[in-house]
């Protein structure tokens, strides 16, 4: 099935995009970005291929219906690798203001559900 849509009946795709971090709460935003796809909230896409400027990731990210950054820190690399790209119209979570801790916070089913629930909350606005 593909993801373009044929008809003015279907919306436009919400993408998400977490960051991968090499930190823990990288991977909670990592685990939470997948969960929230395997959920049908959206689409996981490719923040790498949105940072290389992949024309088809660029187009596909251009006609979402909406986007979710979620990063894992204040450093916010999802959030910069948005901008950076030319989107400016998204939504963001960070996964160390739901108080989770970089280093500390461990990587667990609960976690990742809190991140994915404040995800699914920021796509349904």
């Amino acid at each position: 099935m593909s993801d373009k849509c044929s008809c003015s009946c279907s919306s436009a795709p919400k993408l998400i995009f977490p960051c991968s971090g090499a930190s823990n709460v990288g991977e909670i935003a990592d685990h939470a970005g997948r969960k929230l796809t395997k959920e049908g909230v959206g689409k996981m896409y490719c923040l790498a291929g949105l940072g290389g400027r992949v024309s088809g990731i660029m187009a596909s990210t251009e006609s979402a219906g909406k986007i979710l950054a979620i990063d894992g820190c204040p450093s916010d690399c999802a959030k910069h690798t948005l901008l950076q790209a030319g989107f400016t119209d998204f939504e963001h979570v960070r996964v160390t203001d739901l108080g989770l801790i970089k280093g500390e916070s461990p990587v667990n089913d609960e976690n990742t559900e809190k991140v994915a629930i404040e995800g699914a909350s920021a796509l349904l606005k």
